[in-house]
Order: C-alpha cells, then sequence, then structure tokens
C-alpha cells in the first residue's frame, strides 16, 4: 500500500513523479504530495485526496526541477489531512521525506526529540520522527545521516530522502517494504512498483531487504546494512507498459476478469508437455523429498488464503498428505508444528504481503522447506523462497484480486498433481481425466464472460440490497468465502459466507423476507443436501441465487434466479464458479456508484501488520 517515487534526471521531475504516482494509484491511498528541489530550495505540496488534486494545484506554479520526491499515503497514524500527507519535512526545510511502513518505536523517538531538541511536529504521523531524525544526525552527509537514523529505527519502511544542501541525489532505504530502482540514461527513478517507472525504462534493480541506495544523475550505488557496497544484476521487465492499462475497459477489475482465460491458459500450459506430464518450471520436489513431509502448511492472507483453501483440498485428495492452511496474520503469533519435514506453502499476488513474509521466515527459521506461489517475478516473497511457481497473470491493478485468484487455483492443482505422480498416488485415468478438465477451463471460462445478461440482471434486483449471504458445502465453501470477500470489498454491502449445514447452528436466525442470499451448489454428490438448505432459508423469505452446473435444473425450484456453470468434475468446479460471482459484486458496485478499483480503506499490497 502507499506509492513511493522519485526522479533524478533531466526531465522534469514533476512531470515523471506525477505520471509514476497515476500508476500508482491501485494501491490504495487518501492523499498525495510531491517534493521538488527548486533553485536551491526544497518545496513541497500535499494535499488531501486524489492525485488529481495535486496535479490542480501545481498547474499555476509551472514547476521544472530535476530532482524530486512523490507520495501516495494510505492513513495510518493520524487521519486522511493535508498536514499528514507526505512528504514530511524538517522545521527548516531543507530535508523532505516519504515513506512507506510503520515505525513501531515511533512514539519514544518522538518523546525524546521533543524533550532533547525541542523539535516541533507539525503531523500525528510516525513519518515525520524519520525526517526529524535525519535532521538530527545531517553534518553534511546525508547518505550517513540515514544511517545514524535508521539504526535508532523499528519496523516495516522504503523511504525515500532529498535534501536542499545536496541536490544531486536522492538516497533511499528498503526494510519489509517494496522498493525498487530504474536505471535510465542519465537518470535514475526509485518506486514502489515496477508500473510506476515503466514508461521510462525496463532495467530495474530489486532491492533487498537492509539496503540502503544511492542515487546520482549518473548511476546508482547500492550498500548492504554494514554499509559495504554490493553489486546487483538487472532485473529486464519483459511484460508490456499496455498491460498496465485499461484498454477500453471501464474499469481495471473488469479487464482483469475479462483475462482470466489467457492467464489460466499460460499458467497451466507452460508446465505441461504434449502428453500432459508436469514440469514445475525448475521446481525439484523428489520422491524422496515428498517421504519426508509429513505435513503441508499453506499461509496466505485475504484472496490468497481462499486459494489456499481449495489447495487444500487438491492435495490432500490427489497427493494424500496432509494440509493445515493458516491465516498468516495468525500464523506469525502462535507456534506451528513446523520442522524439517515440513513443506509450507506461501501464496501471495504482489509477493510483498508483510503477514506473508514474516511468516516464511518463520517457517524457514524452524527448518521448513518453503515453496512460494506468487504473481510477481523478483518479489521479496519469490526471492527468500526455496522454490517458486510463478503465476502468469500478468500486472494485476484492481484492488480485488481476481485473475490472480484463478491462476493461484490453477497452481495449486499443477502443485498437488506432481506430488501425486511423484509419490505414484493417483491412476492413470484419474489424472489424465484431471488434465483434459484443467485443459478445457479457458474455454469454459469465456463462455460465462461471453453471457453476462443474468449476473446483471440479478445485480440490478439486488444492489440496493445492505445485507448478503453466501452459503455452500465441501470445496463450495471456499468458494462462497472468495465470493463474500470480493462483494464486500468493492461494494461495501455487509456480506457474510458459511458451511451451509452450520447454518442451523446460529446464522439462520439472520435471514428475513428478502435476505439475498447466494447457494453455490456445484458438488454433485452433496448437490440433495443444499437443495434442502435452500429450502430452509428460502422459507424464511430469502431472495435465493443459485450456483449450479448446467444441467442441474431441480434448482430452479427453489431458488429465484441461477446461474448455471459449464459442466465438468466436482473437483475443478472453483475455478468456475468464482467468475460469476466476481461479474456480481463488479456489476452491484457498478450499480452503487462505489470506485470499483480503488475502494475505501483497502490497498493492493499490504506492507504493514
Amino acid at each position: 500500500m502507499c506509492g513511493i517515487v522519485g526522479y533524478i534526471g533531466n526531465k522534469n521531475a514533476c512531470d515523471v513523479i506525477l505520471d509514476g504516482l497515476n500508476k500508482l494509484e491501485y494501491r490504495g491511498y487518501d492523499s498525495s504530495g510531491i517534493a521538488l528541489n527548486m533553485n536551491g530550495k526544497i518545496e513541497v505540496h500535499k494535499y488531501k485526496g486524489r492525485i488529481k488534486n495535486l496535479i490542480e494545484k501545481l498547474a499555476p506554479l509551472g514547476c521544472n526541477s530535476q530532482l524530486g520526491i512523490g507520495h501516495t499515503r494510505w492513513a495510518t497514524h493520524g487521519a486522511p489531512s493535508d498536514k499528514n500527507a507526505h512528504p514530511h519535512s524538517n522545521e527548516s526545510g531543507s530535508i523532505a521525506l516519504v515513506h512507506n511502513g510503520i515505525i513501531e518505536n515511533y512514539v519514544q523517538l518522538r518523546e525524546w526529540l521533543i524533550k532533547e531538541y525541542n523539535v516541533n511536529f507539525k503531523s500525528e504521523t510516525d513519518t515525520e520522527v524519520i525526517v526529524h531524525l535525519i535532521d538530527h544526525f545531517y553534518e553534511g552527509d546525508l547518505l550517513d545521516a540515514v544511517y545514524k537514523s535508521i539504526a535508532k529505527m523499528k519496523g516495516a519502511y522504503a523511504i525515500g530522502v532529498i535534501c536542499s544542501h545536496e541536490p544531486d541525489k536522492i538516497v533511499a532505504v528498503r526494510k519489509d517494504s517494496p522498493l525498487i530502482v530504474g536505471l535510465g540514461e542519465d537518470e535514475n527513478i526509485i518506486a514502489s512498483d515496477i508500473p510506476a517507472l515503466l514508461k521510462y525504462t525496463r532495467k530495474v534493480y530489486l532491492i533487498n531487504n537492509d539496503e540502503v541506495v544511492l542515487l546520482t544523475k549518473e548511476g546508482v550505488k547500492i550498500f548492504n546494512e554494514n554499509r559495504e557496497q554490493v553489486q546487483r544484476d538487472i532485473f529486464h521487465v519483459t511484460w508490456d507498459a499496455e498491460a498496465a492499462e485499461k484498454e477500453g475497459y471501464e474499469h481495471f477489475m473488469l479487464k482483469e476478469i475479462n483475462e482470466q482465460p489467457k492467464g489460466i491458459d499460460v499458467t497451466l500450459n507452460r508446465r505441461l508437455d504434449e502428453n500432459g506430464r508436469i514440469s514445475l518450471d525448475g521446481i525439484q520436489i523428489t520422491k524422496e523429498d515428498l517421504e519426508k513431509i509429513n505435513k503441508v502448511y499453506i499461509v496466505a492472507c485475504g484472496t490468497a488464503y481462499h486459494a489456499g483453501l481449495v489447495g487444500k483440498f487438491a492435495i490432500e485428495k490427489f497427493a494424500q498428505i496432509p494440509v493445515d492452511v493458516d491465516i498468516a496474520s495468525e500464523f506469525r503469533y502462535r507456534e506451528p508444528f513446523i520442522d524439517e519435514n515440513t513443506l509450507f506453502i506461501a501464496i501471495s499476488q504482489s509477493g510483498e504481503t508483510l503477514d506473508t513474509l514474516a511468516a516464511l521466515r518463520e517457517a524457514k527459521r524452524r527448518g521448513a522447506r518453503v515453496l512460494t506461489i506468487v504473481n510477481v517475478v523478483g518479489s521479496s516473497v519469490a526471492r527468500e523462497s526455496d522454490d517458486v511457481f510463478y503465476t502468469w497473470a500478468g500486472p494485476e491493478i484492481a484492488v480485488a484480486s481476481t485473475k490472480a485468484y484463478t491462476t493461484q487455483l490453477i497452481s495449486m492443482y499443477l502443485i498437488a498433481l506432481h506430488m501425486a505422480v511423484t509419490k505414484n498416488v493417483i491412476k492413470q485415468d484419474y489424472y489424465d481425466l484431471l488434465i483434459s478438465e484443467l485443459k478445457a477451463l479457458p474455454a469454459k471460462v469465456e463462455k460465462i464472460l461471453e453471457n453476462t445478461d443474468t449476473i446483471q440482471e440479478i445485480a440490478k434486483l439486488n444492489f440496493e440490497k445492505q445485507h448478503a449471504f453466501f452459503i455452500g458445502r465441501g470445496i463450495d465453501v471456499a468458494v462462497a468465502l472468495e465470493a463474500s470477500l470480493k462483494l464486500k470489498e468493492i461494494s461495501y454491502i455487509n456480506s457474510f459466507a458459511i458451511a451451509a449445514g452450520e447454518l442451523k447452528h446460529g446464522t439462520i436466525a439472520l435471514i428475513e423476507e428478502g435476505t439475498f442470499l447466494t447457494a453455490i451448489a456445484t458438488q454433485d454428490h452433496l448437490f440433495e443436501k443444499m437443495l434442502s438448505n435452500i429450502q430452509e432459508v428460502k422459507a424464511r423469505g430469502a431472495f435465493v441465487l443459485g450456483v449450479a452446473k448446467e444441467g442441474n435444473k431441480q434448482i430452479e425450484q427453489q431458488a429465484n434466479k441461477v446461474i448455471y456453470i459449464p459442466d465438468c468434475i466436482d473437483e475443478v468446479t472453483p475455478i468456475l464458479s468464482v467468475v460469476p460471482m466476481q461479474l456480481l459484486a463488479y456489476y452491484m458496485s457498478v450499480l452503487r456508484g462505489c470506485d470499483v478499483d480503488k475502494p475505501k480503506n483497502l490497498a493492493k499490497s499490504v506492507t504493514v501488520e
């Protein structure tokens, strides 16, 4: 969450930074600002609200500078306001700083600075402590002052700093919060993510934890925590800038929903040979390795956690290995049964989710082998794992994850089947059936996307509802959880998902006349039981939307409306049934007038606890 862009070079820094911040809007923010070196002085402009507010305020000023830093802030310490927006400055205005993350000991540092040096704080943020620390230690060398400051700081942060006394440099630091450097001709850029700099360069340094970067127009130097210069290979970005654009769609989310057939196809077929055998891109998990593994942990957050629930089903059913699925933020604070005989699978779209990264590190500390499913090449989670499975979904800009989720599901199926074949615990005819069903998914998702009239009609009937429920049985419970999350995060409808068999244990008390309830009933062996659950809620006045396979017409006798997915075996239904749920959430959000791609209070990459 939050976005950092810094520029030094021959171009107008203001234009480059504002363009970069616009490209980072998807990360979530409530204010924006910029600091520019203008005629030997640093000018700071920052405002609550969208970037367009900042652009409108800057337009009459004709800013022209070759050095600057900019920021989009998502409030943690202090409410969204002009004074709490970044960049922050020292009292003389000679140093300006932008920061993503949280400084855990900022209260102590703030009190020390006030008591010992009578520092006057202007904001409520933890970030302002950093700029005053740097000011306190500054003796003509900005890099040295930054090193002395971070030695006193605890927490997670990516920071960019400029100083009017040294107008030829930017100093940046990364600790548990994403930061990259773009390399150009007589220009260099810092940013939180690749889209911010893709217009200017495809050559990138991926900055590691506890590294400090010194940027000048002529070059970039990277130092470790001991102030030793380190060498870094250049990472070449291969995807096009157009992949991060809307390409005629009204919203990024709708574009990304429609990109799912391609994402599924690429993720699947780059791992299958012409005979349907799976190759996991260099991941070497041998039969001997699997014989030592007595347990699998899948750990993730949000949508990725729901992918993990499907992964549990797939690994246990196909590979016959017991699996625990845990929320990363909870996993970190208990005593998990993990050792060298554990396979730890982390799932993350961005590869920068702080809770998932911390859980991964804890698992490695306990001796587990770590396999990551991630969408972003070179991300922190990927770099710290033993094995990496890239989903190849392409850049996902909308905050609500869609194509990353379905490609995560495909990844889980491939990993589970690879384990099953390696262990020799799956029959060839069943394996062939599963591969055939997986190969058919892109065309079946395309079919769903071509027929959205029913989904839009249901959205029109229910978009004004303030509450919604989702129920399912078996693997459909994971889909219900993901469907509920999609609806609540972009439409702000109070949504709740539950295993259908649990309705009578409390939740059914909330069902009343007109309640909007979606019953996901795609499992043939549980279909009759789901029909009984639908009858229970219908008897209490609920408006029921059923989701079922083509051919299961019985559901029409119970549900008010039905969405059918193409026929398939039970095992792969989650990849199909979630797509109409994504579309339903999208259309209801649009009808409610919500900001689909940038829902309130949310960020794409959650890099704080």
